[in-house]
């Protein structure tokens, strides 16, 4: 028989488009990819060299559980560089990407019906990580007026005796959006604990990025290299945790994952010291996509109150077109020949909206803007 929390965990519904997009490709139809949120370019030439060079010198053994101290000594250098913030290395775990770090948070977290406040919507695994470790997600809806950012007075209502967190996540995965730093500070005062996810930071094409760190010591950071380094087969991130959390987190790290890739970890060091100009060159390039992307969704009709200025989506208003945002991108996908996500994959309060990603060539944006637009003329 199959565990009953196996049967609670929903599908990742971007996953059932992609594949179904797969499935049109293999039949020789030509489709735009708009609805995955991977990187295109190529992993960054440093990167790479560095992985080559470590796989050569031996770098195919376990390393320390919570990583390598060299690694976790530059993690620390980052944030106090980048953010002004003071971390030891003995607060870092470095991980097989963030999914797992945040396995092992909850682990530690969470008792039996422990509740984690969410936004509505959300990156789609939040919840699913939650409830498959006995938690409770309670969600709070974000209003694309409000540019998708949290109201403190609402969170606070939903705040109870068994609240053992806030999630937050800037830049957005779906809305592109960013916490501002007084809705930070604000937040930070009404929780025991913030709970950030980071892995866009770097990915800010207006303003700036916060990190929680920054206005409060009881916070847990997530992030990784995955998005900003094109280093998604890495499979390389970590977590930064108060001291009291380290070693349960550690106990749970070495029992189920023993350690992060050895040859990983030296890539990963290379991107922090080597990479900043690739970087900067695919930020700029995501830029220019950005704009087109929303220039065009304008023109095609669909909403955009506050423009994304991070990661790499835009999520549009689409509720004068469906009432089933789920419909509506198969209908996209079947007729245009673009794939898209569904808002509803975020959350109910995500439902007649649609992201797109610009992590694809401008040429195919192009393309996709184009193929979506006569759809829908033809489709009034």
């Amino acid at each position: 028989m199959i565990a009953e929390r196996v049967n609670e965990i929903t599908s990742f519904i971007v996953m059932d488009v992609l594949e179904k997009a797969r499935e049109m490709e293999r039949a020789g139809r030509d489709v735009v990819h708009l609805e995955v949120g991977e990187p295109d370019f190529e992993t960054p030439e440093c990167i790479k060299t560095a992985a080559e060079e470590a796989l050569r010198a031996g770098y195919t053994h376990y390393t320390h559980s919570l990583g390598l101290i060299e690694f976790r000594e530059a993690i620390c250098e980052h944030y106090r560089d980048q953010y002004g913030v003071a971390i030891e290395p003995d607060q870092v775990i470095i991980t097989a990407g963030t999914s797992p770090a945040m396995m092992i948070l909850f682990s530690v977290l969470l008792n039996p019906n422990d509740e984690i406040i969410i936004p509505d919507p959300h990156y789609a695994c939040y919840p699913n990580f939650i409830k498959f470790l006995q938690g409770v997600p309670v969600t709070v809806p974000v209003y694309e007026a409000d540019g998708f950012q949290f109201r403190p007075q609402a969170v606070k209502e939903k705040i109870t005796g068994r609240t053992k967190g806030i999630f937050i996540n800037s830049p957005s995965n779906p809305t592109g959006t960013i916490v501002s730093k007084e809705r930070m500070q604000e937040l930070s005062e009404l929780s025991p604990m913030i709970i950030s996810d980071e892995i866009y930071h770097g990915l800010v094409y207006a303003g700036g990025a916060h990190c929680i760190l920054e206005f409060t010591d009881q916070a847990v950071v997530f992030n990784g290299f995955s998005k900003l380094y094109a280093m998604t087969g890495f499979r390389l991130g970590y977590v930064i945790a108060p001291k009291p959390f380290i070693r349960p987190m550690q106990k749970i790290h070495q029992n189920f994952f023993i350690s992060a890739n050895a040859v990983a970890q030296k890539a990963g060091m290379a991107a922090l010291e080597w990479a900043g100009p690739d970087v900067e060159r695919m930020r700029e390039i995501y830029n220019e996509r950005r704009q087109y992307m929303i220039s065009r969704l304008k023109k095609i009709g669909f909403g955009i109150t506050v423009e994304p200025t991070g990661a790499f989506y835009v999520f549009a208003n689409a509720k004068h077109l469906t009432g089933d945002s789920y419909q509506f991108a198969f209908e996209i996908l079947k007729n245009a020949h673009v794939g898209v996500t569904p808002g509803v994959d975020f959350g109910p309060h995500g439902e007649g909206y649609i992201r797109f990603s610009y992590a694809n060539s401008l040429d195919n944006i192009r393309e996709g803007m184009d193929r979506i637009e006569t759809y829908l003329a033809r489709r009034r």
